[in-house]
Parts: C-alpha cells; structure tokens; sequence
C-alpha cells in the first residue's frame, strides 16, 4: 500500500521524525526555515498532509489554492488561531490539535514568568552578567513578594488550573478567574477558586493576572489601555496564552509609566518580531515562546500529531479532531 505523503513545516524531535516515517512518505524542513506563504501552498497542492506549528500562517488566501490535495492538517500545538478554520471546513481539511500534553509545561513556564517579574530575576542576572554586582545590600532589588497573594486568572482550562494547582498549594495564593465558559465545579472546588462576574472584576482584585485564554478575534486586544489601567499599581501581567491577547504598545506604555508594576511574556504580537520597547524596559521578564519546551513535552506533542492522522488515515475520527 502507498503510504500518504506528508509535510512537516518544522524540525520535530528525533524519536518523532522517525516515528513519522514508519507510516508516512515525509518529506522535512531540513534547515528549519518559518515557511513562506508560497510555500505551504505549494505543500497544500503536494501533500495529502501537512503538519504545521503555529509559524504557520494558514489563512483563507492560502488554503484557496488549486489543486488542493491536502485532507488533513495535523497541528503541533494545542492553538490554532493561525489557522482560518472555517475556511479549512470549507475546503473539506480536517484540523487537529494536540491538547493535554503541554498542560502541566506551560503551567511551569507561567509560574517561572510569575517569580521572575515578582522578584526581578532579570534584572538580577544581568547585575551579574554586567559585572555591576558590588554585593549584598539591604535595599537592592527589591521585589514583589509571592506567597499569600491573589492569583487572577484569565481562561480557566486545563493550563490555567495547572498554574492555579501550583499557586495555591505550592505558595498559598487565593485564586480568582473568569471564563465565559467554566468548567465543571468539581474541576473548582478543589482550588478554591472564585470564579468572578467579569474580567474587569478580575483585573481590579489580583496580584498577579495571568492570561490563559485563546487567540480569536474576539480576544484580539483582550488587554488593553483602559484595562491595564484597572488593575492595582503594583500587579503583574503574565501572559503565555497568545500575543495578539495583549495590546503591546499599551503594555509598554503601562510597564513605562508604572501603571502596573511588572509583567512576564513568553508570547508577543507580531512574534518574532518582539517591538524593540521591551528592551528598553527593567520591569518586564522576556521569554521565547518556552511554553511547552521541554523534550518530554515537544515529543509527546509530535506523538499526539501522528496519532490523529493515522488515525484520520485509517478512516477513523482523530480524538483532536477541531474542525
């Protein structure tokens, strides 16, 4: 039996790629290169599938191409707002994802950006590195303390009640959150967590606002000016969600004019092309987009793409089927 030609739009970890080619014809990125527009096209009319991560802008002017032989894009990531779904849908492509696997990793990479913001781990790095530190001195650096502080969280899925798993049981945080759409509540009695009427709500009564919620139009500037403005003088915004969530040039207008204390980002507008601001700022903790960077994460991830389109391919439904 001919194997179904695949297209993977970024390098995956070793034990992955070579899982891959058990069942798949694949052809890799070799050099790892973000994939222009011209080129997904081009594996859209070449491939029966594609495997795309979030560097890959699949909008309708993309998935209009003709001939199309893709069936099926099976996504490396549990986001999928580069991705037009309704125009997938229309095309007849199946869209997957890979949900559960990261959780517990972001959650810790959003943890990381709360105590680095709180008690200015960046700035303290770079005292060493500079060759600035001239020793221990009683008011230096001084930070934000963590323990006993309220904990908000924007989005209350499985990251955000991993993150309120470690706040409140690991530093004694109070949690609060908002989410048009909670959970069940027995998913939140265990938290003690306060779910509140709205998000301003939110903005207004925690230490610390951590942003786990989806990249859409609609959440699209989720964060901006009047908002900031709302929260305590001296609160912190963690944001590992999506980029687009935050207003950047309202951020950094607010991290400059001490409008709110400090923030941690993993994720930007417009990554990666991070607005040159930011590096004019000490109050706010940078990151990567380290989410769900760890090997046991990025291979688990892979693993859960070539489930779903083996599965898809044996003429079964993909369990992360989206669309």
């Amino acid at each position: 039996m001919t194997k179904p030609k695949a297209l993977v739009t970024r390098r995956w970890p070793e034990p992955c790629e070579a899982k891959l080619q058990e069942s798949f014809e694949v052809t890799f990125n070799r050099d790892d290169h973000p994939m222009t527009s011209a080129e997904l096209r081009e594996a859209l009319r070449d491939y029966d599938a594609v495997l795309p991560t979030v560097t890959d802008t699949l909008d309708a002017g993309v998935l209009s191409v003709e001939p199309l032989r893709c069936k099926i894009l099976g996504n490396f990531g549990v986001g999928y707002n580069h991705i037009d779904l309704a125009a997938a849908k229309a095309r007849g492509i199946t869209v997957t994802n890979t949900p559960e696997v990261l959780t517990d990793c972001t959650a810790d990479i959003a943890m990381l950006l709360l105590l680095m913001a709180a008690r200015r781990a960046s700035e303290g790095e770079r005292l060493i590195r500079s060759g600035g530190w001239t020793g221990w001195s009683p008011t230096q650096l001084l930070g934000t303390k963590v323990t006993g502080k309220t904990l908000g969280l924007i989005g209350f899925g499985r990251i955000a009640r991993a993150m309120a798993t470690k706040a409140h049981f690991g530093f004694g945080m109070p949690i609060l959150f908002y989410d048009p759409h909670p959970p069940a509540q027995a998913l939140i009695d265990p938290l003690s967590a306060r779910p509140c009427a709205s998000l301003e709500e939110v903005l207004k009564e925690a230490d610390f606002v951590a942003l786990h919620c989806p990249g859409s139009r609609e959440n699209h500037h989720l964060i901006d000016g009047p908002r900031l403005a709302l929260m305590k003088p001296g609160a912190i915004l963690i944001n590992t969600a999506r980029g687009d969530v935050v207003d950047n040039r309202a951020l950094i207008e607010a991290l400059r004019n001490r409008t709110i204390a400090a923030a941690g980002l993993d994720v930007y507008e417009g990554e990666p092309n991070l607005d040159p601001a930011f590096l004019t700022l000490d109050n706010v903790a940078l990151l990567p987009h380290l989410g769900s960077a760890t090997w046991e994460t990025r291979i688990a991830m892979g693993m859960r793409v070539i489930e779903n389109v083996t599965a898809f391919f044996d003429g079964l439904t993909p369990r992360d089927k989206v669309v």
